[in-house]
Protein backbone atom coordinates (compact mmCIF):
# COMPACT_ATOMS: atom_id res chain seq x y z
CA UNK A 1 0.00 0.00 0.00
CA UNK A 2 3.10 2.60 0.95
CA UNK A 3 4.55 1.72 -2.14
CA UNK A 4 1.82 2.33 -4.48
CA UNK A 5 1.02 5.60 -2.62
CA UNK A 6 4.12 6.52 -3.27
CA UNK A 7 4.29 5.92 -7.25
CA UNK A 8 1.09 7.52 -7.43
CA UNK A 9 2.97 10.56 -5.49
CA UNK A 10 5.90 10.16 -8.15
CA UNK A 11 3.81 9.95 -11.15
CA UNK A 12 1.71 13.45 -9.98
CA UNK A 13 4.94 15.34 -8.78
CA UNK A 14 6.65 14.49 -12.59
CA UNK A 15 3.30 15.73 -13.88
CA UNK A 16 3.28 19.10 -12.15
CA UNK A 17 6.77 19.89 -12.13
CA UNK A 18 7.21 19.19 -15.94
CA UNK A 19 5.54 22.48 -17.48
CA UNK A 20 7.15 24.39 -14.65
CA UNK A 21 10.41 23.13 -15.81
CA UNK A 22 9.95 23.93 -19.41
CA UNK A 23 8.46 26.83 -19.05
CA UNK A 24 12.16 27.93 -16.56
CA UNK A 25 13.98 26.46 -19.44
CA UNK A 26 12.37 28.35 -22.04
CA UNK A 27 12.72 31.66 -19.78
CA UNK A 28 16.46 31.14 -19.65
CA UNK A 29 17.01 30.84 -23.55
CA UNK A 30 14.43 33.57 -24.67
CA UNK A 31 16.65 35.94 -21.99
CA UNK A 32 19.47 37.12 -24.61
CA UNK A 33 17.03 37.40 -27.49
CA UNK A 34 14.97 39.67 -25.43
CA UNK A 35 18.20 41.74 -24.11
CA UNK A 36 18.80 42.12 -27.25
CA UNK A 37 15.54 43.66 -28.62
CA UNK A 38 15.56 45.79 -25.63
CA UNK A 39 16.37 49.24 -26.24
CA UNK A 40 19.59 51.29 -25.76
CA UNK A 41 19.74 54.07 -23.76
CA UNK A 42 21.34 56.79 -24.87
CA UNK A 43 24.83 56.33 -23.34
CA UNK A 44 24.69 52.99 -25.07
CA UNK A 45 23.25 54.68 -28.46
CA UNK A 46 26.02 56.68 -28.34
CA UNK A 47 28.64 54.73 -27.02
CA UNK A 48 31.82 56.09 -29.02
CA UNK A 49 33.22 59.87 -30.12
CA UNK A 50 35.96 61.75 -27.91
CA UNK A 51 37.02 64.63 -30.20
CA UNK A 52 33.67 66.47 -31.28
CA UNK A 53 31.38 63.34 -31.42
CA UNK A 54 28.71 62.45 -29.15
CA UNK A 55 26.95 66.28 -29.57
CA UNK A 56 27.30 66.42 -25.87
CA UNK A 57 29.19 63.61 -23.51
CA UNK A 58 27.29 61.27 -21.81
CA UNK A 59 26.97 61.91 -17.79
CA UNK A 60 30.72 60.79 -16.50
CA UNK A 61 31.95 60.03 -19.50
CA UNK A 62 35.39 62.02 -20.24
CA UNK A 63 37.86 62.22 -22.67
CA UNK A 64 40.89 63.61 -24.10
CA UNK A 65 41.66 64.47 -27.64
CA UNK A 66 44.13 66.79 -30.11
CA UNK A 67 44.29 67.47 -33.37
CA UNK A 68 46.49 69.04 -36.08
CA UNK A 69 45.14 71.43 -38.87
CA UNK A 70 45.02 74.53 -40.78
CA UNK A 71 45.80 77.38 -39.37
CA UNK A 72 45.31 76.06 -35.88
CA UNK A 73 46.41 72.84 -33.95
CA UNK A 74 45.38 72.23 -30.54
CA UNK A 75 44.13 69.80 -27.49
CA UNK A 76 41.10 69.40 -25.06
CA UNK A 77 39.61 67.90 -22.24
CA UNK A 78 35.91 66.89 -22.16
CA UNK A 79 33.54 65.91 -19.04
CA UNK A 80 29.78 64.79 -19.60
CA UNK A 81 27.51 65.74 -16.20
CA UNK A 82 24.03 65.48 -16.01
CA UNK A 83 22.55 67.10 -19.67
CA UNK A 84 25.69 69.16 -19.76
CA UNK A 85 29.19 69.06 -21.34
CA UNK A 86 31.81 70.93 -19.93
CA UNK A 87 35.14 71.41 -22.29
CA UNK A 88 38.62 72.71 -21.84
CA UNK A 89 40.92 73.38 -24.74
CA UNK A 90 44.13 75.06 -25.81
CA UNK A 91 44.95 75.81 -29.01
CA UNK A 92 47.51 77.34 -31.62
CA UNK A 93 47.27 79.78 -34.24
CA UNK A 94 50.55 78.85 -36.15
CA UNK A 95 49.97 81.41 -38.80
CA UNK A 96 49.69 84.29 -36.93
CA UNK A 97 51.57 82.58 -33.05
CA UNK A 98 48.49 82.68 -31.30
CA UNK A 99 47.90 80.64 -28.46
CA UNK A 100 43.93 80.39 -27.80
CA UNK A 101 42.68 79.05 -24.24
CA UNK A 102 38.95 78.62 -23.59
CA UNK A 103 36.33 77.09 -21.46
CA UNK A 104 32.87 76.70 -22.50
CA UNK A 105 29.85 74.35 -22.77
CA UNK A 106 27.38 72.39 -24.19
CA UNK A 107 23.75 71.35 -23.98
CA UNK A 108 21.66 68.89 -25.73
CA UNK A 109 18.35 70.53 -26.95
CA UNK A 110 16.95 67.81 -29.67
CA UNK A 111 17.63 63.92 -29.74
CA UNK A 112 17.00 61.18 -31.81
CA UNK A 113 17.68 57.65 -32.54
CA UNK A 114 19.88 58.97 -34.87
CA UNK A 115 20.47 62.67 -34.47
CA UNK A 116 20.81 65.37 -31.92
CA UNK A 117 21.67 68.30 -32.05
CA UNK A 118 23.12 70.80 -29.19
CA UNK A 119 24.22 74.52 -29.15
CA UNK A 120 27.97 75.57 -27.66
CA UNK A 121 28.58 78.50 -25.78
CA UNK A 122 32.63 79.00 -24.89
CA UNK A 123 35.20 82.14 -23.09
CA UNK A 124 38.64 82.56 -23.39
CA UNK A 125 41.47 84.35 -24.22
CA UNK A 126 43.89 84.84 -27.42
CA UNK A 127 47.64 86.26 -27.13
CA UNK A 128 48.63 87.23 -30.24
CA UNK A 129 51.93 88.19 -31.55
CA UNK A 130 51.19 90.13 -34.13
CA UNK A 131 53.62 88.68 -36.56
CA UNK A 132 52.69 88.94 -40.42
CA UNK A 133 55.03 86.25 -41.44
CA UNK A 134 52.06 83.95 -42.92
CA UNK A 135 49.24 86.10 -42.10
CA UNK A 136 49.91 90.11 -43.95
CA UNK A 137 46.58 91.72 -42.14
CA UNK A 138 47.07 89.80 -38.79
CA UNK A 139 47.47 92.31 -36.02
CA UNK A 140 48.62 91.82 -32.23
CA UNK A 141 47.46 92.27 -28.64
CA UNK A 142 45.56 90.41 -25.71
CA UNK A 143 41.63 89.63 -27.14
CA UNK A 144 38.80 88.41 -25.19
CA UNK A 145 37.12 85.75 -26.96
CA UNK A 146 33.27 84.69 -26.60
CA UNK A 147 32.10 82.08 -28.68
CA UNK A 148 29.01 80.58 -29.65
CA UNK A 149 28.08 77.49 -31.35
CA UNK A 150 26.08 74.74 -32.71
CA UNK A 151 26.91 70.94 -33.20
CA UNK A 152 25.14 68.15 -35.01
CA UNK A 153 25.37 64.75 -35.32
CA UNK A 154 23.67 61.85 -37.09
CA UNK A 155 24.72 58.91 -36.69
CA UNK A 156 25.13 56.72 -40.11
CA UNK A 157 26.57 53.62 -39.18
CA UNK A 158 27.77 51.47 -35.93
CA UNK A 159 31.25 53.45 -36.07
CA UNK A 160 30.71 56.70 -38.13
CA UNK A 161 29.33 59.67 -36.64
CA UNK A 162 28.70 62.53 -39.43
CA UNK A 163 28.78 66.20 -37.78
CA UNK A 164 27.81 69.50 -38.70
CA UNK A 165 29.58 72.44 -37.10
CA UNK A 166 28.45 75.95 -36.86
CA UNK A 167 30.85 78.32 -35.37
CA UNK A 168 31.48 82.25 -34.45
CA UNK A 169 34.10 83.18 -32.43
CA UNK A 170 33.88 86.78 -31.73
CA UNK A 171 37.56 88.30 -30.43
CA UNK A 172 37.37 91.67 -28.64
CA UNK A 173 40.64 93.46 -27.87
CA UNK A 174 41.27 94.61 -24.12
CA UNK A 175 43.92 97.39 -25.13
CA UNK A 176 41.87 101.09 -25.94
CA UNK A 177 42.81 100.13 -29.53
CA UNK A 178 39.27 99.08 -30.69
CA UNK A 179 40.51 96.19 -32.39
CA UNK A 180 37.70 93.39 -32.92
CA UNK A 181 37.55 89.79 -35.23
CA UNK A 182 34.44 88.19 -36.08
CA UNK A 183 34.60 84.77 -37.91
CA UNK A 184 31.26 82.76 -38.60
CA UNK A 185 32.42 79.16 -39.89
CA UNK A 186 30.53 76.04 -41.35
CA UNK A 187 30.98 72.99 -42.36
CA UNK A 188 31.39 69.08 -40.68
CA UNK A 189 32.85 66.06 -41.24
CA UNK A 190 33.08 62.07 -40.04
CA UNK A 191 34.22 60.91 -36.56
CA UNK A 192 35.02 56.87 -37.39
CA UNK A 193 35.20 54.82 -34.39
CA UNK A 194 38.85 52.98 -34.29
CA UNK A 195 38.08 50.76 -31.19
CA UNK A 196 39.24 50.84 -27.67
CA UNK A 197 37.73 53.63 -26.81
CA UNK A 198 38.93 55.92 -29.51
CA UNK A 199 38.00 57.69 -32.14
CA UNK A 200 39.06 59.42 -35.59
CA UNK A 201 37.84 63.04 -37.16
CA UNK A 202 38.46 64.69 -40.32
CA UNK A 203 36.17 68.00 -40.64
CA UNK A 204 36.30 71.10 -42.42
CA UNK A 205 34.51 74.71 -42.38
CA UNK A 206 34.47 77.69 -44.25
CA UNK A 207 33.47 81.15 -43.92
CA UNK A 208 33.86 84.66 -43.45
CA UNK A 209 35.86 86.71 -41.26
CA UNK A 210 35.65 90.49 -40.52
CA UNK A 211 38.12 92.29 -38.48
CA UNK A 212 39.46 95.99 -37.84
CA UNK A 213 42.71 97.17 -36.04
CA UNK A 214 43.54 100.50 -33.76
CA UNK A 215 39.66 102.08 -34.92
CA UNK A 216 40.23 101.77 -38.85
CA UNK A 217 37.58 100.23 -41.36
CA UNK A 218 36.37 97.07 -41.32
CA UNK A 219 37.87 94.33 -43.82
CA UNK A 220 36.40 90.94 -45.14
CA UNK A 221 37.76 88.13 -46.09
CA UNK A 222 37.74 84.09 -46.39
CA UNK A 223 38.13 82.42 -43.57
CA UNK A 224 38.55 78.47 -43.22
CA UNK A 225 39.39 75.53 -40.48
CA UNK A 226 40.66 72.07 -41.60
CA UNK A 227 41.26 69.43 -38.71
CA UNK A 228 42.52 66.00 -38.60
CA UNK A 229 41.75 64.67 -35.11
CA UNK A 230 41.84 61.42 -32.80
CA UNK A 231 40.37 61.03 -29.39
CA UNK A 232 39.78 58.91 -26.52
CA UNK A 233 37.58 57.95 -24.12
CA UNK A 234 39.05 58.13 -20.22
CA UNK A 235 36.24 56.25 -18.25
Amino acid sequence: MERSTRAVCGVWWGRMTRPAFRLLLLLVLSTPALAQERPLPRSEKWSFGAVVAPVTMPEGMTSLYGYVGVPEMGAGFRQGLEGLELEAKAKLDYFRLAGIFEVGARREVLTGEKAALAPTLSLGLVLNSGTDYLDEENFGGVLLRLSPGLVSGWRAGETVVLLGLVDMPVDIGLSPTGAWRIQTLVGGGPEIYLGQGVTLLLSGQIGLEHFREDRHDWNTRLAYQIRLGIGSRMF
